[in-house]
């Protein structure tokens, strides 16, 4: 308390017969004390007795309520005149700056000292003067003259300790330094030095700390223990919380359709990420532009800010999708008008794939050439053969979808197609050459110039061999020679044969063989109803089961006749048109038979005819012994 005890001591006043007023006669006043009722005063009596031991009750009742009101007194008065205890901080007035302290009145008529040193700036420049006021707390030790010794230092860490407990209570953001590099973690400046885990930094993972040093950041206080002076901060839950703040808000005004400024937060293959305030959303590198785009960085750097339209929000799974092109003009609306079909264009291959080659023919709008329309020749392997990336090239428009997005294009369609003029080059039966450039199951193909290509069925191979695949007789990029058999210019169909540049093996057959020729032959096949037997080479006919005379002593699963045995038909059925030869075994063994009855009837009527000339000679030749010369 401010004063002298003396101003808040009262002396009881005793009261004097002269004093006493007319209307109060025989009443002693009392002054009231403080924090104490004033004492009732006894009524009037006529007996001067009883009034006078009544004064002496009430000076004495008012003695002792003035004691312990002085006692009382007495004890404010002391417990003020304490000295402050050590660690306890004090607001105190400067009263002077030596060249070692700063003298500092800090009340209960006691002056302090601060080392100077605690009150220098960075140039080293005292930061108070005579008259500031200043927050100190006593410290432990002696001063050389006297002083209590007091730390300017300290005030502030016990007024920091102070705030950083109310701050960890109510929950509240505090300013911090990072000020070095911990095992786990970052040491932070609040005022006192804190520790913040390397989780705590930021709400994605954090691989470089010592980019934050130096950096002062807002953080939240985790955990504090002033008696063991650990803090434990996090700049995450700042970072979470300010993020939900702004989601909120974000999540309240958007909408499909909407063009929202947002910065790039983060490339991907597939796309960017938009920061739009406290959420992210994704744009596509399909909705970067209507041109090609092979990588977002073509177009886009982290930090940049840009204006895109949302073009789908979940708001339940807090999804949007953005696009940067949607807010120009989509190319492709007009595409008929600028691109009919039939127009040459101009444009330049920007890539080049297996089946063609893209040309962009303006920006947001590319075509295709397809390989098979990039030369009238079937020859091609690859675009790569015609075209290279980069190249400016001139094409014909055959196709315009707009709501596939997509043009077809054409440049063998600046020449003219050779097939409009194959039925005038080329005649049915004439002989051509040309190159093997496929051979398939069913035949080979054979390129006689350059876009004209005809097919040899495997049929019209050979007269004579029955050819299962086109690889028995022939070799891709051989050159041959074939006979057009057909041509048909509207489907660009040309068939050709190779073994029509021989005779038909079968015409020559019929030529020189008739109905009841015994020829030779050999088992070369055989079915349950009979044999096949070649003929000649590609000639073959058909022995029926019942033209076999020991047919029946075979088991109906075994060959009529043992295959590879070679022997004599009989002709029995011929039909040049359907190309098939009937056969007899029972023909020629009924000939042979009757041939060789007919022989021995020859060999006995020669025999007969030798006996007879035989008697002859004996009859002659006994004559002439009984002749008489003899």
């Amino acid at each position: 308390m401010a004063g002298t005890p003396e101003e808040h001591i009262h002396e009881p006043i005793h009261a004097d017969s002269s004093s006493s007023s007319s209307n109060n006669r025989g009443i002693h006043q009392q002054p009231q004390i403080p924090g104490r009722p004033a004492p009732l005063a006894p009524g009037p009596t006529s007996d001067q007795d009883d009034a006078d031991a009544s004064a002496d009750f009430l000076a004495a009742m008012n003695a002792e309520m003035a004691e312990e009101e002085y006692g009382h007194l007495l004890d404010d008065y002391g417990g003020h005149l304490e000295p402050p205890a050590t660690g306890e901080v004090l607001e105190g007035t400067v009263l002077s700056v030596t060249q070692k302290d700063v003298i500092v009145d800090i009340g209960y008529k006691m002056e302090g000292a601060v080392p100077l040193h605690q009150l220098l700036d960075a140039d080293g420049n005292c930061t108070v003067q005579r008259g500031d006021v200043i927050h100190v707390a006593v410290d432990k030790g002696e001063h050389p003259e006297g002083y209590v010794v007091l730390s300017h230092d300290k005030a502030n860490r016990l007024k920091n300790w102070d705030t950083l407990e109310r701050a960890h209570r109510e929950g509240l953001v505090v300013s911090g330094r990072v000020t070095g590099r911990t095992k786990g973690g970052l040491s932070v400046d609040v005022g006192a030095i804190a520790f913040m885990p390397g989780s705590q930094v930021d709400v994605r993972p954090v691989h470089n700390l010592d980019a934050w040093l130096g950096q002062d950041i807002p953080v939240k206080i985790l955990k504090l223990n002033r008696r063991r002076g650990n803090i434990v901060v996090s700049r995450k839950a700042v970072v979470e919380e300010d993020v939900t703040l702004r989601k909120g808000a974000i999540l309240e005004a958007v909408a499909e359709g909407a063009v929202v400024t947002g910065t790039v937060k983060t490339l991907t293959e597939y796309g960017a990420f938009i920061d739009l305030g406290g959420i992210d959303g994704l744009l596509h590198v399909s909705d970067m532009s209507f041109g090609r785009v092979n990588h977002p960085s073509e177009m886009l750097s982290p930090g940049d800010q840009i204006s895109v339209k949302v073009l789908k929000f979940d708001r339940d799974k807090e999804r949007i999708s953005l696009g940067l092109k949607q807010l120009n003009p989509d190319p492709w609306e007009s595409i008929h008008e600028r691109y009919p079909a039939g127009a040459r264009v101009i444009g330049r291959i920007v890539s080049i794939t297996d089946y063609g080659a893209f040309v962009e023919l303006e920006a947001g709008v590319e075509g295709l050439i397809h390989i098979s329309e990039m030369t009238w020749s079937r020859r091609m392997k690859h675009p790569s053969k015609v075209v290279r990336a980069g190249d400016q090239v001139e094409a014909v428009v055959l196709e315009a979808k707009p709501k596939d997005r997509r043009i077809s294009l054409g440049i063998k369609q600046l020449e003219a197609d050779p097939w409009t003029t194959v039925i005038d080059r080329y005649s049915v039966g004439s002989v051509v050459e040309g190159r093997i450039r496929k051979l398939s199951d069913f035949g080979a193909f054979l390129e006689i110039e350059e876009g004209v290509d005809g097919l040899v069925h495997v049929s019209d191979l050979s007269w004579t061999k029955r050819i299962k695949h086109p690889s028995e007789m022939l070799k891709k990029g051989q050159i041959i020679q074939a006979v057009i058999l057909r041509i048909d210019s509207t489907n660009r169909r040309l068939s050709l044969g190779v073994k029509q540049l021989q005779p038909d093996a079968w015409e020559l057959f019929f030529r020189d063989h008739k109905i009841g020729d015994i020829v030779p032959g050999r088992v070369c096949r055989a079915a349950s109803f009979g044999v096949f037997v070649e003929l000649a080479p590609g000639v073959e006919g058909l022995c029926h089961r019942s033209e076999v005379p020991s047919a029946n002593d075979r088991r109906p699963d075994e060959p009529a006749i043992p295959l590879g045995d070679e022997m004599s038909f009989k002709i029995i059925k011929m039909s040049e048109g359907e190309k098939k030869i009937g056969l007899s075994l029972r023909g020629v063994v009924v000939e042979d038979q009757e041939r060789s009855a007919a022989a021995t009837a020859t060999t006995a009527r020669d025999l007969d005819s030798a006996g007879e000339e035989m008697d002859n000679s004996e009859d002659m030749q006994l004559g002439k012994d009984e002749s008489p010369t003899s």
